[in-house]
């Protein structure tokens, strides 16, 4: 399974889907108001932009990224006042200037739980000082695998997904082993799914 191929895929359905979720709203503007203005956003999985337009229309200089070329071109045509990249976020240590804040919402969860630690922390080594990182993933459900493919058909064709599922704590203890600070931890609910929202502060 190739998730690259598979956003590429999926990108104009993908965006046009998620334009009226709402469950990272109160997560996002607390991330936001902790933040100085103007600070610096690194946009990570920015998917077609809708986060980074968010923190633009706020006056912050947002800097996405995101590995699949076919988000990246919709970030570009929607989003004109951010920089968007096609970037891996396995490769954090290329990234060639530093942020006031990481933002990662929805993208660690198509990371093996195993490597999660280590993404976090190759974004922290490109936090400044009293820098900010946002995650959110998805939250296990009781009874349900930790790790699985998922095969999807919501735009009328099958596609196949990998997702990772993490609890609180779990996510609480990479940022703490990555030298950061908890200083926002949420819950929120969209339909069946509970998403994990925690902000960490490096010293």
């Amino acid at each position: 399974m190739d998730l690259k191929e598979t956003y590429n895929k999926i990108a104009e359905d993908w965006n046009i889907d998620h334009k009226n979720d709402d469950w990272w709203v109160k997560g996002t503007d607390k991330f936001i108001s902790l933040l100085k203005p103007g600070s610096t956003i690194l946009d990570v999985g920015c998917g077609s932009g809708d986060k980074s337009s968010y923190f633009i229309k706020r006056e912050f200089q947002v800097t996405g990224i995101d590995f699949s070329e076919g988000m990246i071109d919709i970030a570009r045509r929607e989003v004109p006042g951010g920089e968007f990249f096609v970037f891996d976020m396995r490769d954090a240590e290329k990234l060639e200037k530093n942020f006031d804040a990481v933002f990662i919402q929805a993208a660690l969860l198509h990371i093996p739980k195993k490597e999660a630690e280590s993404v976090v922390r190759g974004f922290v080594d490109k936090l400044n000082k009293g820098g900010l990182l946002y995650i959110a993933v998805k939250e296990i459900r009781p009874g349900k695998p930790e790790e699985e493919i998922r095969t999807e058909n919501d735009y009328g064709y099958d596609y196949k997904r990998f997702f990772s599922y993490f609890t609180l704590d779990e996510i609480k203890v990479i940022l703490k082993n990555s030298k950061l600070s908890v200083v926002y931890e949420n819950v929120s609910i969209s339909g069946n799914t509970r998403w994990i929202q925690v902000v960490g502060k490096n010293a």
